[in-house]
């Protein structure tokens, strides 16, 4: 089978690899859409310490398919549905499981592989984190279920009421995502991004605001004065992943309010904290990571129940052999759908063509 091998920073290529056979309590799925996503952006531009733990490794985590074959032991499922799985499971054994902190867990291992024809899907992801899609919803659309919990265990860490004003920094997938959400929660939200394309797409997903981050304008006062009295936002939601804008996020923020980091900064990156603020203002600041299985459960019904049309996400069709483009163009696109040879081209949304 055709599939994308990271060999290390910069160096992905489709290969010719021997088609797995599923073990005990595995499935082997059929990639049916595997969707971009801008952390394999970029593993694939520095790497990663937790996704890629063997070089060459298998490539991608957002997709869904049809069940090719079931391994032993397996009764859940069967061949010919059409699933969806997270790229993870927690043991539910360990110290952070108990405590409810399963996207902590200790021995939490990723499912690599999405961009390739077929890949096995873990025991412990068939059995609590991979779930049937109804005939309604397309595969592409149902692979947004995993950023989609990724940003619903955010929107759980913060506290918020209907009518406030959240600032959300970055308008890409994740970003947008969080537009999105929030709006339907009933937040006032205004995004940041430096492409204007992007803060198009936000409008598009219910942002009230939208400021042009550049070199020549004061993002963060432009910000503020979009808010009451200028006294900043109730919450910040940082998700575009640089200390730039991890600072920007504190300074964005109103007294007694909070901020999400949720974008992932290269390793070691240092941030400097005005500490005055953070103790007189009662600030909260909360690092989010990843996703729990309560959390995918409640991004597949979001999905499937047609409460968020996922669709709208889906802005390009690329064949399997242009998936290392697609990522390089993360920028001008939101989701690029990414298709393995005889796989049918997803129906795209209202964005395609237009960002």
């Amino acid at each position: 089978m055709q599939a994308i091998m990271f060999h290390g920073p910069g160096d992905a290529r489709l290969a010719e690899v021997p088609t797995p056979t599923p073990g005990n309590g595995e499935l082997l799925v059929r990639v049916d859409a595997a969707l971009t996503c801008g952390t394999d952006a970029k593993a694939y531009r520095r790497g990663h310490p937790v996704l890629f733990r063997t070089i060459p490794s298998p490539f991608g985590h957002e997709f869904a398919g049809t069940v090719a074959s079931v391994g032993p032991q397996v009764s859940a499922f069967e061949s010919g549905q059409r699933v969806v799985a997270a790229n993870s499971a927690p043991c539910g054994d360990c110290d952070e499981c108990r405590r409810h902190r399963e996207s902590l867990c200790e021995s939490l291992d990723f499912l690599n592989g999405a961009y390739a024809e077929y890949l096995i899907v873990p025991a412990r992801i068939v059995r609590r984190n991979t779930y049937r899609i109804p005939d309604h919803v397309a595969c592409a659309e149902a692979a947004l279920a995993e950023p989609m919990a990724c940003v619903l265990h955010g929107l759980d860490a913060i506290d918020l009421s209907q009518g406030d004003a959240v600032a959300v920094i970055g308008a890409g997938p994740i970003g947008l995502l969080f537009v999105d959400l929030l709006t339907r929660q009933g937040q006032r939200v205004i995004a940041l991004d430096h492409h204007p394309a992007r803060l198009r797409a936000a409008r598009h997903f219910g942002a009230s605001e939208t400021v042009l981050v550049s070199d020549n304008l004061d993002a963060l006062h432009q910000a503020r004065e979009l808010t009451e009295r200028h006294r900043g936002v109730e919450a910040v939601v940082e998700a575009a992943g640089y200390p730039d804008t991890w600072e920007m996020a504190l300074g964005m923020v109103r007294k007694g309010g909070q901020v999400l980091l949720f974008g992932g900064p290269p390793a070691g990156a240092k941030v400097p904290l005005d500490t005055r603020q953070a103790h007189y203002d009662e600030l909260t600041l909360k690092g989010v990571f990843h996703h729990t299985p309560a959390h995918v459960q409640r991004a597949v019904q979001l999905i499937t129940s047609g409460h968020v049309c996922a669709r709208d996400y889906l802005t390009a069709n690329r064949p399997l052999s242009e998936t290392i483009a697609a990522l390089q163009a993360q920028a001008s696109d939101i989701k690029t759908v990414i298709l393995p040879p005889g796989a049918e081209p997803a129906k795209l949304g209202a964005l395609a063509g237009v960002l």
